[in-house]
């Protein structure tokens, strides 16, 4: 959990934004709480949010999220050979976890050390980052009434920013994405 904070720190904001922007679309912080607990998928609740209409057009919802959330697929994927030497009854339960953030800092832990993929390491950090989006998009959603138009501080930007930054902190270069296939 500590090697996570400043991760955390970075959740923050982009929390805030999703709540706030969630309360410009009449959600209350329970409902808010509600969505980002049982999906955890920051990508697709920004997505979800965006496409909030009333009534709800549910189906499209879903299936945005289920394509936004489809890289999760290649990520659990990539995690398979440093998952095999534990028993599954603890690692499913754990993937539930699995945002792009502890995806990829389970991942540069496991590198770095001799003895393979840490499910407690993986875990403080997943706790952590969970903890603090679902607290923060409901804090979000509490104080997203007095900060007007979220798009007009241009935010919507944050989310997709951040996933490149991630994938290129773990790009090795070409050379390295050939020898891999």
């Amino acid at each position: 959990a500590i090697a996570a904070v400043p991760v955390l720190l970075g959740f923050i904001p982009f929390a805030l934004v999703l709540g706030a922007q969630a309360s410009q679309h009449q959600l209350a912080a329970g409902e808010v709480a509600l969505m980002t607990g049982l999906n955890f998928g920051g990508g697709s609740e920004f997505a979800a949010i965006e496409l909030w209409t009333s009534p709800p057009a549910i189906l499209v919802i879903v299936a945005m999220t289920l394509l936004v959330n489809s890289r999760h697929l290649l990520m659990g994927a990539s995690l398979a050979p440093l998952l095999q030497h534990l028993p599954r009854r603890r690692v499913l339960p754990a993937l539930f976890f699995m945002c792009d953030e502890s995806w990829a800092m389970g991942v540069a832990d496991a590198r770095r050390r001799a003895l393979g993929f840490s499910l407690a390491y993986y875990l403080g950090v997943s706790a952590g980052l969970y903890t603090v989006w679902v607290a923060c998009t409901a804090l979000g959603a509490i104080i997203g009434p007095m900060l007007g138009d979220i798009h007009a501080y241009g935010f919507d930007m944050a989310f997709p920013a951040v996933f490149l930054v991630l994938l290129r902190g773990m790009w090795q270069g070409m050379k390295a994405a050939r020898d891999r296939r």
